[in-house]
């Protein structure tokens, strides 16, 4: 009896760990040298971590050949955008292409979630042509499927699929999109989003030309909105000295271009323009499902909406100031409320009672100067063997990998022990 109990819980432990797995186009692409200026340009465009982020997705993959003939004549924003347009999300594999209901089928892109895409733009159209072939295309009706589907190359089932193609997948437009100034006009793109207090604050403060600087290397920044200043329990920023107020400003944008998939995917605490050797002034990230939380350790913000993404910059709208423990260790001193209500009745509270502003070091004594601002390195390629490209199944070699599962397995072991009482 003891060792058909043992038996239950080996069997429970390895479903439980075979149940939840991740993936890792990164990994994946590094197998076949063929296709390693596509997956160079995913990891510049950080169009793997949006690709890894994601539960089911299908990944039309080029070779090196048409790859280079794109980005030699086109900006990084472009080739960003043409290769959104082979990232399906939905999963197809060689059965599925060949089963497609009425023979077409119109498939959402990551280009289309950009809210850069009117109209059918953001779709691929999926034919089962004659003979055997699949042709892509561009869904704008009148486009022609210049893409033919040539083999399979990786499926994690049900999960991700790399599919090679022969041509790009071109859209109307797509081409001749304006590459990214880099005298993009921040505050601009921040009044017509909502956030007309974070302007004139980084405008007073001088912070804005610290963002502009950094803005040709790499630059994500989270804007309160207007309403998240005038929310209940926000800390009175007059009570603020300037150089405070720099770091509270300067807290609010990473000295990197970081999308929303690169968050998503993102596990240690970020970094900010504020980080110093006075404090650490990180940001953790917490998702759930598309939804992407900031946590600054005093309070949790969340991403509302996406004002700008052109590499190399990243303009987010934030419902929520960010506040970090280094100013606001403990509950921060309320604003003074504009209409305070008063009773003659209610006796004063004792001193020792009464509110206090949070003590904290000043961590400047001017405002900083920019921070050296780094590239950041892609996630290190496998160095597993090289696959059969009609491989189909998930390897060991890292491009599927196991996500935690103690909770399941635990929930599992428990099943079957009690199973495993109850027959013997």
């Amino acid at each position: 009896m003891g060792a058909l109990r043992l038996i239950f819980l080996i069997v429970s432990l390895l479903a439980a760990g075979s149940i939840v797995t991740a993936h890792n186009i990164t990994a994946i692409l590094s197998e076949f040298p063929e296709y390693s200026e596509f997956n160079n340009y995913l990891s510049q465009t950080k169009l793997a971590d949006e690709i890894n982020s994601r539960e089911t997705i299908t990944v039309l993959v080029l070779n090196n050949g048409a790859v280079s003939a794109l980005a030699s004549k086109h900006p990084l924003s472009v080739v960003k955008g043409v290769l959104s347009l082979h990232i399906l999300l939905d999963y197809y594999d060689n059965k599925k292409l060949h089963a497609i209901s009425d023979g077409t089928t119109l498939s959402t892109t990551l280009y289309q979630t950009t809210g850069n895409a009117p109209g059918n733009i953001g779709f691929v159209n999926i034919t089962d042509l004659k003979g055997g072939k699949v042709g892509f295309g561009s869904a704008v009706p009148g486009s022609k499927l210049d893409s033919s589907y040539t083999k399979s190359v990786k499926q994690i089932p049900y999960n991700i699929s790399v599919l090679e193609i022969n041509e790009p997948i071109i859209a109307p437009g797509i081409l001749t999109a304006p590459a990214p100034s880099a005298d993009v006009n921040i505050t601009g793109l921040l009044e017509k989003a909502g956030c007309k207090t974070f302007v004139k604050l980084i405008t007073d403060t001088g912070v804005l030309k610290v963002f502009q600087s950094a803005a040709a290397k790499g630059l994500t920044v989270f804007a309160p909105s207007d309403e998240a200043f005038k929310a209940a329990g926000v800390p009175d920023l007059s009570k603020l000295s300037n150089a405070e107020l720099v770091a509270l400003l300067q807290y609010h944008a990473l000295a990197s271009y970081t999308p929303k998939g690169s968050l998503k995917t993102t596990k240690d605490p970020l970094s900010t323009i504020a980080t110093n050797g006075a404090g650490k002034y990180e940001l953790n990230v917490e998702t759930a499902g598309d939804s992407v939380t900031l946590d600054s350790g005093v309070a949790t913000s969340r991403l509302a909406s996406t004002v700008l993404d052109s590499t190399p910059l990243c303009i987010f709208t934030v419902d929520n100031l960010l506040l970090p423990t280094e100013l606001f260790g403990k509950s921060p001193s309320p604003a003074p409320s504009l209409s305070p209500e008063t009773s003659p009745a209610s006796s004063p509270a004792p001193a020792a009672l009464s509110p206090e502003p949070a003590a904290a070091p000043s961590p400047f004594l001017s405002p900083p100067a920019p921070p050296t601002i780094s590239p950041t390195a892609g996630p290190a390629p496998s160095d597993g063997p090289t696959a059969d490209s009609e491989n189909s199944n998930a390897s060991n070699d890292g491009s599927g990998v196991k996500a935690p599962v103690f909770m399941l397995a635990l929930v599992t072991t428990s099943m079957w022990v009690m199973m495993a009482y109850v027959l013997c």
